[in-house]
């Protein structure tokens, strides 16, 4: 995976919603203004010595600039994949495969996998595992330029861990003149 491209213009995005997942990983090219609020999902335990204040501290929101490449394919068939720069810092790779599966590199270069499905309404799905836990990520766009994403972790029994909404809208820079 190489070069970026230029981030798609709603004039550019044909058709809307992106009907592959070429063109989905193309959308999401671009600098982003993000607010997210996080959710702490799991009932409070007293085994855990959790104080009231813990307890309370259920929500948490933050706003920040995101900034998303666009990873050009290094083969005919597959899609490419996504350079993810978040406020804090650190990259995180998503490179797509045209299998359905996807290969995800942490800032700290922790490698984990998972499968991608774009749906009919133009939205897609990660589904991942890790250590104690499933996670589940859905990205989609309301307009060309306004990107939501939801995700929902849960525990091995099926009970909901941690969740996270974002929305995000494209920052476009004006032309110097």
């Amino acid at each position: 995976m190489t070069s970026a491209t230029e981030p798609p213009t709603p004039a550019t995005i044909a058709p809307f919603p992106p009907e592959t997942i070429a063109a989905f990983l193309t959308c999401c090219a671009g600098d982003w203004l993000a607010l997210r609020s996080r959710f702490n999902l799991e009932e409070p335990s007293a085994e855990a010595g959790q104080t009231e204040e813990e307890e309370v501290s259920w929500h948490s929101s933050e706003r920040g600039e995101l900034q998303v490449t666009y990873l050009a394919p290094e083969g005919n068939d597959d899609p490419g994949g996504l350079e993810i720069t978040p406020p804090s810092g650190g990259r995180h790779r998503l490179l797509f495969h045209p299998d359905g599966s996807f290969q995800s590199q942490a800032p700290d270069g922790a490698v984990s996998t998972g499968r991608w499905q774009l749906w009919p309404d133009g939205s897609l799905e990660l589904a991942s595992e890790r250590p104690g836990t499933s996670v589940r990520e859905r990205i989609w766009f309301t307009k060309a330029n306004l990107r939501l994403r939801s995700s929902v972790e849960h525990h091995p029994d099926g009970s909901p861990g941690r969740a996270s909404f974002s929305s995000e809208i494209r920052r476009f820079s004006r032309p110097a003149g």
